[in-house]
């Protein structure tokens, strides 16, 4: 024990020396391994690698798979037997089955090529001229109309049909008429007034298709591409509104503009290969009637 006034041991180099190295070790000691509270999360040094919590993935994000609603692809009998009037008003035609196929019984309205207000009518005929079936270039039924006077190339849609040719007026010479067959083909406006929420809701459908379908193009392509992909989106919203800024009662119906974006939907739906028909949906089960008890009979007070 020591005690004040004892004399002090004094110690050797060598001694010393090793003394120093040991008290300098446990300081270092000390430093490194940080202070742990109790519940805390053991401490990783840098560049260790620290286990994700369980549930959790430490690699990066799959990257989203954008896919195309289904939507519903009109064919021949969404017009066949109908009558249609170009812009809901004008002219009149017919899409009729015939013994070879199908065919187009058509009487346009326009006006004198010499006077353009003065009205005049064209009959293509008495009877349906033959069509020629030309695929589904745009995801939808495509047709000719063999008239040497007026050849038209026309899309199928639901309840209506597209033309997408010719470019201009058509003038025949022997009635002295210019006709123009261009835009939609579609029922009487005066007929579509009852249909108005089924329309409003086939466009919302419509439009969700179509955003989802650019989306999914755009995965598929690179930067440039999906540039030139916004242009053409946006093209497409400034020629529906060209063809249809004339259909009879477009601003409160929007018959025609929803065709139109259902076509739209169609051509992105065959451009991603999607070739095969949405299947229905399947009809919930109907759920068993709950049997009430009987009442209880009253008994005299």
């Amino acid at each position: 024990m020591f005690q004040y006034g004892s004399p002090v041991r004094q110690l050797t180099p060598p001694v010393l020396c090793l003394a120093l190295l040991v008290l300098a070790g446990a300081s270092v000691s000390a430093r490194a391994q940080p202070l742990q509270l109790p519940g805390a999360q053991p401490f990783n040094a840098p560049g260790a690698q620290q286990s994700a919590p369980h549930g959790t993935s430490s690699g990066p994000a799959a990257p989203r798979v954008h896919t195309m609603p289904a939507i519903k692809v009109a064919g021949e009998e969404a017009i066949v037997g109908r009558t249609l009037r170009r812009n809901g008003g004008f002219g009149e035609a017919t899409f009729e089955k015939t013994a070879t196929g199908y065919g187009l019984k058509l009487n346009a309205e326009g006006f004198q090529a010499a006077n353009l207000v003065e009205p005049c009518t064209v009959s293509l005929g008495d009877g349906p001229l033959p069509v020629t079936a030309l695929g589904r270039p745009a995801g939808v039924p495509r047709y000719r109309l063999e008239a040497p006077i007026c050849p038209i190339v026309f899309d199928v849609l639901d309840g209506a049909f597209l033309v997408v040719e010719p470019a201009q007026p058509c003038v025949v010479e022997a009635a002295a008429c210019r006709i123009d067959v261009r835009g939609l083909w579609g029922p009487d406006a005066r007929t579509l007034v009852s249909r108005a929420k089924e329309i409003e809701s086939a466009r919302g459908v419509a439009e969700r298709a179509v955003r989802e379908g650019y989306r999914a193009l755009n995965a598929k392509h690179d930067a440039v591409e999906q540039r030139g992909l916004a242009r053409e989106q946006a093209g497409f919203s400034a020629e529906r509104e060209t063809i249809c800024r004339d259909f009879q009662r477009e601003g409160s119906l929007g018959f025609c503009g929803a065709r139109l974006t259902e076509a739209r939907a169609a051509s992105i739906r065959a451009r991603l290969g999607i070739t095969s028909e949405p299947k229905p949906p399947r009809p919930k089960p109907a759920r068993p009637a709950v049997a009430k008890p009987a009442p209880l009979p009253l008994t005299p007070q």
